[in-house]
């Protein structure tokens, strides 16, 4: 089978945050923008929640207000940003893409996006892409959302990165979706590591859904209010498993090769792998 993209890769805002600490992981940040290099395409949250440590360091109190995620995602978009390019190989191009559910819910704004981040291998670039809350109403959102799902089956509304990432990988048609979280993949048991599902496959397509579909009874919970969790995870990789992308839901502490040799612990989703 042919692709167009060699790897899609998400992570969490969560996984990109030093608990303890309060500030973005670096060593983290630093570790993936080792392995980032033209052909890939990077789907980065965290913007908003590292806007929002950024903003309380400097001013001592949290913003209040129905705009606050607004404010701290424009502060931590810039943030983040510089820290990627910080650590990506000088040699490469960074970009900063960012997208919104009507990128994804208009035919001809999709293939416009999808050229773009196609031509960034040619042009020796990375595009790290992030929702853009910075300009998004909650409530215009819901309403748009709405009035598109009066009119079509399907609805895509991305403000999950996870399902971001899911979507781009079917627009590029990417060889591997790689999803970073704070977990090591799918448990049978939430609460039992032990219950790690190493793999979800099938012998056909329509084998490898229905095991998904059937996985999905097993997720609960997610790291993080707002988060949709293991079990949105699962409903958004279908239609990119179904093309034949193979998807891997892994913790970030982990490499991308680890991830790929088998090296590291994690879920891998795919047609008879």
């Amino acid at each position: 089978m042919k692709f167009d993209t060699e790897l899609v890769g998400k992570i969490g805002s969560m996984a990109l945050i030093d608990e303890k600490a309060h500030i973005i992981d670096y060593t983290r940040v630093a570790r993936i923008s080792r392995e980032l290099r033209p052909g890939v395409i990077w789907v980065s949250s965290g913007a908003t929640e590292i806007g929002r440590l950024d903003y309380i360091s400097r001013s001592g109190a949290e913003l209040v207000g129905e705009h606050a995620k607004t404010d701290y995602a424009a502060q931590g978009q810039a943030i983040l940003m510089q820290t990627y390019r910080q650590f990506i190989d000088p040699r490469y191009n960074v970009r900063q893409v960012l997208v919104e559910h009507q990128h994804f819910n208009d035919p001809a704004k999709s293939e416009y996006i999808k050229d773009m981040l196609l031509r960034c291998k040619a042009q020796n670039a990375i595009p790290i892409v992030n929702y853009n809350d910075a300009v998004s109403s909650e409530e215009n959102r819901r309403m748009e959302i709405a009035a598109l799902g009066k009119r079509r089956s399907h609805v895509y509304e991305c403000v999950d990165n996870d399902e971001t990432a899911a979507r781009i990988a079917c627009l590029v048609h990417a060889e591997n979706l790689v999803i970073f979280t704070n977990a090591e993949g799918i448990y049978t048991d939430p609460d039992d590591p032990k219950t790690l599902v190493r793999s979800i496959s099938g012998k056909d397509i329509y084998e490898l859904l229905e095991n998904i579909e059937a996985h999905k009874r097993y997720c609960a919970g997610a790291s993080r209010a707002g988060a949709n969790g293991a079990r949105a995870k699962l409903e958004y990789v279908k239609d990119a498993a179904a093309q034949g992308t193979t998807v891997y839901i892994a913790c970030a502490k982990y490499t991308i090769s680890e991830v790929f040799s088998g090296a590291a612990p994690c879920t891998k989703i795919g047609v008879d792998i």
